[in-house]
């Protein structure tokens, strides 16, 4: 084997590639993949040997749906410390969603000024999506042109003023523009007509929220989506799927050709509606965690390809914004560091691999947003890798959490994955939880190797 140029050498007994887990030497060269060898493949002179023994190598996890919230509401997260979490999480590449930043990512300046602030920062690959808005229908190509990777817009209010909601015309219109040049439209999916119907109560008592954000809504807003993608050719993703109901609708439109893919997340396919404590609104997202029996179909719907990819949809906030009260608590669950733990704890116990969690959690995302170099264990991908001690145990601690604010669903929760370290492009940037400095490079789409970082 030539490998006059081979700087790294990772050699495990377990390494995760797309043709299966088995035993290799993965050589590094340039921050690229340059052969998964045999085991026992000897090393280039001169290149250094990392042997991590029985713990696994996956591929760094792809994380398309993350609440950066920087720069404007940095109380609530920033690029420093949500790259660091996805760090010691496995995820190796993060796209952030445009809003919750101030200013919201829905032109070109306002993408630029987002750059400027994550450069520095970024402890993991960074790319952007861009919002599709009742006022920015002009600024979408110029958007597309510049980097973002699609456009992410609600059917129901957003709950922050600068990001407003498209009505079905406005869906329309945006959808046309995106579909003529070739782009992607990614979707908070629930109809704002069966929520205004649904009774809104307030108060600690979850079922009382759970019953706010009905699975109805969810279904008919896909359902529309399902009707106008078809009609126009367009290509569209489901954000995190929480109704089981719309399972077969997905199926049978990715059986007609529709262009649709559909994402859940950890917290709707590892917490349920019925041990949620009243109160306990680190539990609140929108749509909502739901019961055990749609969280058992949801699992199907994963094992059979209709769910596409799992991503955190971490959306973070500051302490006092998780009031008692339901009704008014601010909706996101925190979980960029927990996600493969998560994930993997409950994969193992339905019967699943890491195999599964890679095609869920790596590929597939990286796919989704047309990353060629993510998500896989292969010659001429980026090197980027977790390395899982998939039998070690861990309870979380919140004062472990690498977020700016340690508020989690999953505190107490004993789970399977410990990632022991993280590496980019060839480089260890974290190992038994400790970080190195950043050397994240800003992505945009179709070149996610073009280092952007401002100086």
């Amino acid at each position: 084997m030539p490998g006059a140029d081979v700087e790294l050498v990772l050699r495990s007994t377990r390494v995760v590639t797309p043709e299966g887990t088995r035993p290799a030497t993965v050589t590094v060269s340039g921050g690229t993949i340059r052969a998964v060898l045999p085991h026992d493949a000897e090393p280039p002179p001169g290149a250094r040997l990392e042997d991590v023994g029985d713990h696994v190598v996956l591929p760094g996890l792809v994380d398309t749906h993350v609440h950066v919230n920087d720069p404007g509401r940095t109380a609530w997260e920033g690029f420093w410390t949500a790259t660091r979490a996805a760090a010691a999480g496995g995820i190796t590449t993060l796209l952030d969603m445009p809003l919750n930043s101030l200013p919201p990512t829905t032109t070109v300046g306002h993408l630029r000024t987002k750059q400027a602030v994550a450069g520095p920062k970024a402890h993991v690959d960074t790319g952007f999506w861009g919002g599709a808005i009742p006022s920015n229908t002009k600024d979408l190509r110029p958007l597309f042109e510049a980097g973002v990777f699609g456009f992410k817009c609600f059917l129901s209010p957003s709950g922050v003023e600068e990001f407003p909601e498209l009505d079905q015309e406005q869906l329309g219109r945006a959808l046309t523009e995106i579909a003529g040049f070739g782009g992607l439209l990614i979707v908070h999916a629930e109809d704002p007509h069966h929520l205004a119907a649904a009774p809104q109560r307030g108060g600690p008592a979850y079922a009382d929220f759970l019953a706010s954000r009905p699975r109805d809504a969810e279904n008919a807003a896909i359902e529309g989506l399902i009707a106008l993608a078809e009609r126009l050719d367009a290509r569209v993703h489901v954000l995190h799927l929480s109704s089981s109901d719309a399972l077969p609708l997905i199926a049978a439109a990715k059986a007609r050709g529709v262009r649709i893919t559909v994402e859940s997340c950890p917290h709707f396919l590892t917490l349920t509606a019925e041990e949620v404590p009243d109160g306990a609104t680190e539990f609140k997202c929108c749509p909502p965690i739901r019961e055990a029996a749609n969280q058992d179909a949801l699992w199907q719907g994963l094992a059979d390809g209709t769910i596409d990819c799992v991503v955190s949809d971490h959306s973070p906030c500051t302490t006092d914004l998780k009031t008692p009260d339901f009704g008014t608590a601010w909706g996101g669950i925190s979980s960029l560091q927990l996600g493969l733990p998560a994930i993997w704890t409950e994969a193992r116990r339905r019967g699943h691999g890491l195999e599964d969690v890679v095609r869920w959690m790596s590929s597939g995302p990286a796919a989704l947003a047309g990353l060629t170099r993510k998500g896989a264990v292969e010659a001429g991908r980026d090197a980027d890798f977790a390395v899982l001690a998939p039998d070690e145990t861990f309870t979380v601690d919140p004062a472990h959490l690498f977020h700016r604010n340690q508020v989690t669903a999953y505190a107490g929760k004993t789970l399977y994955g410990v990632v022991k370290s993280t590496w980019l492009r060839g480089t260890r940037i974290v190992a038994d939880g400790v970080h190195g400095e950043p050397t994240g490079r800003l992505l945009e789409r179709n070149q996610p190797t073009i280092d952007v970082r401002t100086p």
